[in-house]
C-alpha cells in the first residue's frame, strides 16, 4: 500500500510493508489497520506532539472502533524501566499491535516494546545483549510528529541502561507500516525543527562516508543531503508546507541510508553530550561534524577503517564538499558552522558547558566503540581528545 499520487520516495526490500508519505497520509490509518487485521492497539506516544500535531485528531475517530489505550510514560531517551512498563501494558491489555505517535524517542519505545515483549528472556537481558531476539515482535506502525531520526525506516532502537545506551539491532525491530504525513510536523516549535533537522542532515552525511554504506545506501544519504541544505534554514524561520514535506523527505531518506549503513563517530560523540549537557540529539551530533569532516578526508593508508581504501574514503568525502557547493572539506565545514549559526544551535562545546579538560577526558573515553568502528578514519582516545579541544 503506497500513496501513488504523492509517493516519490524509492523503494527496497527493507522497507516497511505498508508505507504511506504526503499531506493528508494520517488519514489512511484505518486502512492501515484494517489491512493488518489489528483489533486492540496499544498506542505509544509522546502526549504533548499526539495533541498539537493534529495526529490525536485523526487517529481517535479510527481508534474509537477499536480496543485501545495510550502508553506515555517515557522519557526523551527511552530507558529500560520505560520498556519495562509498556511491556506490562502490552499484555494487560492483551493488544494484538502498537501504534508508535511522535519522535524519535516515542517511535524507538515501541519498537522495543514490541520486540522485547516477544521474547522469553527479559528486556534487560535481550536489550543488553544477554539473550537473543529470536522472535518476531507484534506489528508496529510508525507516525513521526518530527523530521529528524527516520525510526519509521530503521531496524534499531536505542534504549539507555543507568546512562548507558544500547542499540537494538534486528530486522523484526523494522516497523510494519510507516505514515509520513508533513501536516503532523507543521507545530514543530524552530528549536525542535533544528534539532531533528541537523540529525537527519548528520545522519546523511555520515552515512556518506561510513564503513557500511554501498552504493544504494548513499543514493539515499545523497538526495537526504541536497533537500535538507536546501530547506532547513527556511524550515526553521520561515516554515512552509514545502520546506516542511521536504524536510520530512530527508528524514525518511536519511533513515533509509542508515539502516544499511549505520552511523559514525558524531553520533558515537553526542550521546554523552545529550545525556550528561541536556543538549537535543541532532545538535549534539551537529557540534562535532565539522572537524569529523576535515579528519576524516586526511585518511591514509595507515589509519583508513574501511576496507575499500582511503581512496574510496576521499573520493566519497569529496562528494559530500561538493553536496555543499565548496571545493576544500574546511570549506564545506564552514559551510556547516554557518547554518549551524544561522539556525541558532551551538558551535562549540563551552556554549554547553563543557569546558574543562577532565569534561573533555570524560567524555572522549566513554564513546561508543561500534560507532567509531564504522567511521572511515581510525579514532584513539588521543585523537578524539584533539578533535573535541579544536571546539571548545
Amino acid at each position: 500500500m503506497t500513496d501513488n499520487e504523492n509517493e516519490t520516495l524509492p523503494h527496497n526490500d527493507r522497507l516497511p510493508q505498508y508505507i504511506l508519505f504526503g499531506e493528508g497520509a494520517i488519514g489512511r490509518i484505518g486502512e492501515v489497520l484494517d489491512a493488518m487485521a489489528v483489533e486492540s492497539v496499544l498506542v505509544v506516544a509522546d502526549r504533548h506532539a499526539y495533541h498539537l500535531s493534529g495526529a490525536e485528531a485523526a487517529i481517535e475517530p479510527v481508534l474509537s472502533k477499536r480496543k485501545h489505550e495510550i502508553f506515555s510514560d517515557f522519557q526523551e531517551n527511552p530507558s529500560l524501566e520505560n520498556i519495562e512498563a509498556g511491556i506490562a501494558r502490552l499484555k494487560d491489555g492483551r493488544h494484538d499491535a502498537i501504534l508508535a505517535v511522535g519522535g524519535g524517542s516515542a517511535i524507538d519505545a515501541a519498537k522495543a516494546i514490541a520486540a522485547c515483549s516477544a521474547q522469553e528472556a527479559s528486556a534487560r537481558a535481550v536489550i543488553t545483549g544477554q539473550a537473543p531476539l529470536d522472535r518476531p515482535g507484534l506489528p508496529t506502525i510508525a507516525v513521526p510528529t518530527t523530521a529528524g531520526t527516520g525510526a519509521q525506516v530503521t531496524h534499531f532502537s536505542a534504549v539507555f541502561i543507568e546512562g548507558r545506551k544500547y542499540s537494538l539491532a534486528h530486522h523484526t525491530l523494522r516497523p510494519t507500516a510507516a505514515i509520513v504525513d508533513p501536516n503532523l510536523t507543521f507545530s514543530m516549535p524552530p528549536r525542535v525543527t533544528a534539532s531533528t533537522g541537523l540529525d537527519a542532515l548528520c545522519q546523511a552525511i555520515e552515512s556518506m562516508w561510513a564503513v557500511g554504506s554501498t552504493n544504494e545506501s548513499r543514493q539515499f544519504a545523497r538526495q537526504a543531503i541536497r533537500l535538507a541544505l536546501t530547506h532547513l534554514e527556511s524550515a526553521v524561520s520561515c516554515p512552509t508546507p514545502e520546506n516542511r514535506r521536504a524536510m520530512c523527505e530527508a528524514s525518511h531518506l536519511a533513515g533509509l541510508a542508515i539502516d544499511i549503513s549505520m552511523t559514525t563517530a558524531a553520533h558515537a560523540m553526542a550521546y554523552a553530550l545529550t545525556i550528561d549537557y541536556g543538549v537535543p540529539h541532532g545538535m549534539a551530533v551537529a557540534l562535532t561534524l565539522a572537524p569529523l569532516l576535515e579528519f576524516n578526508s586526511a585518511v591514509s593508508s595507515a589509519d583508513c577503517m574501511d576496507p575499500r581504501g582511503p581512496e574510496h574514503v576521499r573520493g566519497v568525502i569529496e562528494e559530500v564538499v561538493n553536496l555543499f557547493g565548496c571545493h576544500t572539506p574546511e570549506d564545506a565545514g564552514a559551510r556547516f558552522v554557518d547554518l549551524l549559526q544561522a539556525i541558532d544551535c551551538p558551535t562549540r562545546l563551552s556554549q554547553v558547558g563543557l569546558t574543562s579538560d577532565q569534561q573533555q577526558q570524560t567524555l572522549a573515553s566513554g564513546v561508543n566503540a561500534a560507532r567509531l568502528a564504522n567511521n572511515p578514519r581510525q579514532l584513539t582516545t588521543d585523537r578524539i581528545n584533539q578533535l573535541l579541544a579544536s571546539i571548545r
